[in-house]
């Protein structure tokens, strides 16, 4: 019993004194290595200062030299994404283009004024509409307004005029398509399933089928024929490159003008009784006509048997 007694203060007073010796041993240990691998460890701090230098000077890099551009011209803006499928460089992914917007846009002065009208030139770069509301949200934020989309790829095209944007499908110019009539005959129809609002306005190199309505204050304007699967109340310019055999159709016709080529008509001042789907057409004595769509048919189909 005693001996456990005084065995057990025993144990006690080495503990208590032997951490101090192993401190000692522990700390001349780490004297003696961090003399071996100093060069070791310099690298490896010299590493991580140059990891965050990169991203650093990526927004030093001057306006000029970006890929994303905001230009001004006859009183608007003009802001180019670069295209998905370029030659000479690495196409752009969403974040990267992204920060090269929002770099634009917070590195330099303003030298717009507020509530400037900006048309958002995408090239072939396909965009949904959570893309596209980001862009027009961080416009806001400077106080700019997106406009306009022009678009080569008919899904940005579609879901800008979805979102309430005036739109434009650009055709990409081909050397080998020389002839004007081959080009639109590479036009596909550009299908929007919406009712067009006052102050939205589509333009397309082709033909154009609306399945909705078209307000009075917007307007299509369209290389091809226009075919409103609803109310035509707007302006519907078809053949606007000179071709007068397009047609523009409609359920109901109540245009607050309607041209096809050079010719230009409007919607009768008194409105009918009774509306049925109907084509505006121009006539060989050089004016535009609007018949019912059965009477235009059945015409049709006689003059191709005559």
């Amino acid at each position: 019993m005693t001996s456990d007694t005084s065995v057990s203060p025993t144990p006690a007073d080495p503990l208590s004194v032997t951490p101090e010796p192993p401190l000692e041993n522990s700390v001349e240990a780490p004297v003696v290595s961090p003399d071996l691998p100093p060069s070791e460890e310099t690298p490896q701090a010299d590493t991580p200062k140059n990891d965050p230098s990169e991203p650093t000077e990526t927004p030093v890099i001057a306006i000029e030299d970006l890929q994303v551009r905001l230009k001004a011209k006859d009183g608007e803006l003009y802001l180019t994404l670069p295209p998905e499928s370029e030659s000479s460089k690495v196409a752009l992914a969403w974040g990267e283009l992204w920060q090269q917007f929002k770099q634009l846009l917070m590195g330099r002065e303003r030298f717009w004024q507020p509530n400037t009208l900006v048309h958002l030139m995408s090239d072939d770069r396909l965009l949904d509409t959570r893309q596209i509301s980001a862009i027009a949200e961080a416009l806001a934020e400077v106080q700019l307004q997106l406009k306009w989309v022009h678009t080569r790829r008919r899904q940005t095209a579609v879901v800008a005029a979805t979102a309430g944007y005036s739109v434009e499908q650009i055709t990409a110019s081909s050397p080998l398509l020389q002839n004007s009539e081959q080009v639109r005959a590479m036009e596909e129809p550009l299908y929007i399933q919406m009712t067009l609002r006052s102050g939205a306005e589509i333009r397309h190199n082709g033909t154009v089928v609306v399945v909705g309505d078209v307000n009075p204050g917007s307007s299509i304007i369209a290389e091809g024929d226009i075919l409103v699967w609803g109310r035509l109340r707007g302006v519907a310019h078809a053949g606007c490159k000179g071709n007068a055999k397009c047609l523009i159709m409609s359920m109901q016709m109540e245009p607050t003008q309607i041209r096809i080529a050079d010719y230009v008509a409007r919607a009768p001042e008194t409105p009918l009784a009774q509306y049925v789907p109907e084509v505006a057409y121009v006539s060989p004595q050089g004016s535009i006509r609007i018949a019912r769509a059965a009477d235009f048919a059945s015409r049709k189909e006689e003059s191709n048997f005559s």
